[in-house]
């Protein structure tokens, strides 16, 4: 006797009851793994962005915002700061690394940063076209943005000021020449556009000093940059500019971990610069989201005790309306034992179907915030990915088979052949 082909026609027989039950539970186990595969991707963008850096100064204004658009890129910046406040600070003798980030423009969506070549040093960026950006309106860019704006080597593009949908007007004297593109690294960096900082000055200046620059070319068509914007740097890494230059930005490493507490207080306290420490804020940020988090957890948790409870009342029900079916077989050499098992089979292939449609559903809704949200595009949250919690949530849908079958199938068990048979 086949019992799990038995149980499969029982609940084919009362599709409407059996899809129910499937479903609800189902959108429970969903968001459970929505939020597992989305939490668990966003923190560790987190943690793997912001490794190795002790301090973010920037501009006074919120230290979250200062993190978030510094680091992850996914805010605007507070202000900025002079550059000669920035030198100073990073010829500290507690300082080991300082990267300048200078913010501003973008293309289409695309954050364009101002740097030198700590930047993709730090995060261990590899190229896998051309070369790092050299001169004035020169950059290498992420293997995201080239991918999704299918740009190559030689391409030139035309800058605009801001980002997302509070983009101004566009640059059209300073066109961007690519120059190389990065190996695809999981980093912040796959969805950045590098440059040097002389060439975010350079598409800030005055209209008459950007027609300037577009009258010094040769008869190749290339640049004659200033000499002032050409990319030199002082013994720190920061470019070398007039006093009233600016950036958006440092990224500061400290020598010894007594440097990373004392900093920001005599920053915040001394200078008209604001000094966030990474791994505060982003500690804040999961505080702030887990309250979300928590809810939405609660809510799939309610999902999920409705549809054990409305499985136990079908698979109770059903075996009111199955009892002669069960007697007749009773009659015809089943066990006791056979009969039990076939009602917990049922429970278990309800709750079963449910966690695989589930899985399937939680990951796609994933996977499509991934692919068509641009915040999801630029953190790379993808639901191809499977996390071993899922093999858990699997168990725990057969055990919950289990325990909703279990008074049922107790009653099956018990089943009296001669009163039933009599009564029919």
């Amino acid at each position: 006797m086949n019992l799990p082909l038995i149980s499969l026609k029982y609940l084919i027989a009362k599709p409407l009851s059996s899809f129910l039950n499937i479903l609800i539970l189902s959108l429970g186990i969903a968001i459970i793994i929505l939020l597992l595969l989305v939490s668990r991707q966003f923190e560790g963008e987190l943690s793997k962005n912001s490794k190795g850096l002790d301090l973010v100064v920037g501009a006074k204004g919120s230290p979250m915002q200062l993190v978030l658009c510094n680091i992850f890129h996914i805010d605007f910046p507070t202000g900025n700061i002079p550059l000669p406040e920035a030198e100073k600070l990073a010829k500290n003798p507690m300082v080991k690394k300082a990267i300048p980030l200078a913010l501003g423009d973008s293309y289409e969506s695309f954050r364009i940063v101002g740097t030198n070549y700590k930047y993709p040093e730090h995060y261990e960026v590899e190229l896998g076209e051309g070369e790092l950006w050299e001169h004035e309106l020169e950059v290498t860019i992420g293997s995201s943005v080239a991918r999704k704006l299918n740009l190559k080597i030689g391409d030139t593009f035309n800058s605009a000021h801001g980002m997302g949908n509070a983009v101004g007007h566009e640059h059209e004297n300073a066109p961007f020449v690519v120059k190389g593109i990065f190996k695809p690294s999981g980093s912040v960096i796959d969805n950045l556009i590098l440059t040097n900082i002389q060439s975010i000055w350079a598409v800030h200046e005055h209209p008459e000093e950007e027609e300037e620059t577009e009258n010094h070319k040769d008869h190749d068509g290339h640049d004659h940059h200033h000499e002032a914007h050409e990319q030199k740097f002082s013994p720190t890494g920061l470019p070398i500019g007039g006093d009233d230059e600016e950036i958006t930005s440092l990224l500061l490493k400290f020598k010894s971990p007594m440097a990373a507490i004392t900093m920001p207080r005599i920053i915040n306290e001394n200078t008209e610069m604001q000094a966030a420490s990474p791994a505060f804020e982003i500690t804040r940020l999961f505080s702030l989201l887990g309250v979300g988090i928590d809810i939405m957890e609660g809510f799939a948790y309610l999902m999920i005790f409705i549809a054990v409870l409305s499985i136990f009342i079908a698979l109770f029900n059903a075996l009111k309306e199955r009892k002669y079916d069960l007697a007749i077989m009773r009659s015809l050499g089943s066990s006791k034992s056979k009969l039990f098992v076939l009602v917990i089979i049922e429970g278990i292939l309800i709750t079963l179907l449910s966690a695989i449609l589930g899985l399937m559903l939680g990951h796609c809704v994933v996977e499509s915030i991934g692919y068509f949200l641009e915040e999801g595009q630029k953190t790379g949250i993808t639901g191809l990915i499977f996390l071993p919690e899922e093999i858990l949530i699997v168990l725990g849908a057969v055990f919950i088979g289990i325990f909703t079958a279990f008074i049922p199938a107790v009653q099956a068990y018990k089943t009296d052949i001669s009163k039933i048979l009599a009564q029919g």
